[in-house]
């Protein structure tokens, strides 16, 4: 199992196909869920920063139900992503697949995010499976970590005004 780690975020390889990453936010579950589930809270995390905005965060949040990202860069470059929803547990568990509009990597990516509390903190893991390990490692070898763990810590940050 491969173990890094880019900030506070910690990224592994629990299997051949999936990789994990994980963070504790100083909040509890039912404010870390909403900031997931909530496009008002959604685009002002996800990915917004060096230039990008979430220009379109839609979600319909039900088993079925789609989610659609778009980013938009200063200089008018765009990356768009959708998913569809699998399984819903509200403040626990949302599992979800993932395709980008210009696919970087071959078949279906799906997401399982869990929350669980831990003395008031909520220790957030994001699972990702790919079709095959070749995926899994191309996508480890990308910079996204830079991103997640860039988003993320916006994400800490708005969890901290929010409490305060």
């Amino acid at each position: 199992m491969t173990t890094k780690k880019v900030g506070q975020l910690l990224i592994t390889t629990p299997t051949d196909r999936e990789l994990a990453m994980t963070r504790v936010f100083d909040a509890p579950p039912h404010l870390v869920y909403e900031a997931h589930v909530r496009p008002d809270l959604v685009k002002r995390w996800l990915g917004a920063f060096r230039g990008w905005s979430l220009a379109v965060c839609e979600i319909d949040l039900r088993v079925g139900g789609a989610a659609r990202y778009v980013w938009r860069n200063t200089d008018g470059r765009e990356m768009g992503m959708s998913s569809v929803y699998r399984e819903i547990v509200p403040n626990e568990r949302i599992v979800a697949s993932e395709a980008f509009d210009e696919p970087w990597y071959e078949g279906e990516a799906v997401g399982t995010i869990t929350f669980l509390e831990q003395g008031g903190k909520t220790t957030f893991t994001q699972t990702m499976r790919y079709a095959t390990r070749q995926i899994r490692d191309a996508v480890l070898a990308s910079p996204m970590e830079t991103g997640v763990a860039a988003s993320y810590d916006e994400l800490a940050k708005l969890l901290q005004a929010n409490a305060a």
